[in-house]
């Protein structure tokens, strides 16, 4: 943010060289916020990323996901201060989920409005993490009164789902059967209005505090 004349600045790797002009044009009239590079190259922009620093950069998602999970697992070794936000057309749960625990600290989709996207950017190199509304599915949020209202065993369960384990791991932590965990998943979903396990997942990670909750825009769900 800004500090006297001092402008956060950000990296952008993006494949699509008339969205990078815009992202940099907007960045460009912005008070607190600059561009100092552009590269439609992933292992470039984590080259420059060292050699010219940025307090934020910006990943394109189409890149692959697996590419871009090693560029964070990169970032997050050797320069560890970076905030990284991941960009896309679509982003599902699981990807997110994906990203987040990798390392990414902003969730963003290429369909967002300007303000938006500033608003991430400034989140991000303010050092908190920022995830778009519109990437979870269910328009229903399990807040800590619902989580209240499960029963001892489901809140167990529900902190091994927020972990990533699987029903089996979950199973054999807790000493039941896989089918017993099951059946807990399904009274969780339906106690909290989140379907799936990654929506889970995510939801924990707001309840937490390590996602904060922004405010709902109109819901559009990604594919």
């Amino acid at each position: 943010m800004t500090h006297g004349n001092y402008k956060s600045s950000v990296g952008l790797c993006e494949t699509q060289p008339a969205t990078a002009e815009g992202i940099r044009a907007l960045l460009g009239g912005s008070e607190d916020l600059s561009c100092r590079w552009a590269v439609p190259n992933l292992l470039v922009g984590l080259q420059l990323a060292r050699q010219q620093p940025v307090q934020t950069l910006v990943l394109d998602k189409s890149f692959g996901q697996q590419a871009v999970i090693s560029a964070l697992g990169e970032l997050r070794e050797t320069l560890p201060d970076v905030g990284a936000i991941v960009w896309g057309n679509s982003m599902n749960e699981a990807e997110a989920l994906r990203l987040l625990q990798a390392g990414a600290r902003g969730l963003l989709r290429k369909t967002a409005d300007l303000a938006t996207i500033l608003t991430c950017i400034r989140a991000v190199s303010d050092g908190t993490t920022w995830m778009e509304d519109c990437v979870f599915r269910e328009t229903v949020r399990a807040d800590r009164s619902t989580r209240n209202d499960l029963t001892m065993r489901e809140q167990q369960v529900l902190v091994l789902v927020e972990q990533g384990m699987k029903n089996k791991e979950i199973a054999l932590e807790l000493g039941i059967r896989p089918g017993t965990v099951k059946i807990h998943l399904k009274h969780i979903f339906e106690k909290t209005g989140v379907h799936g396990r990654y929506g889970l997942a995510l939801n924990g990670m707001r309840v937490r505090g390590v996602i904060p909750v922004q405010p709902v825009t109109a819901y559009s769900p990604l594919v």
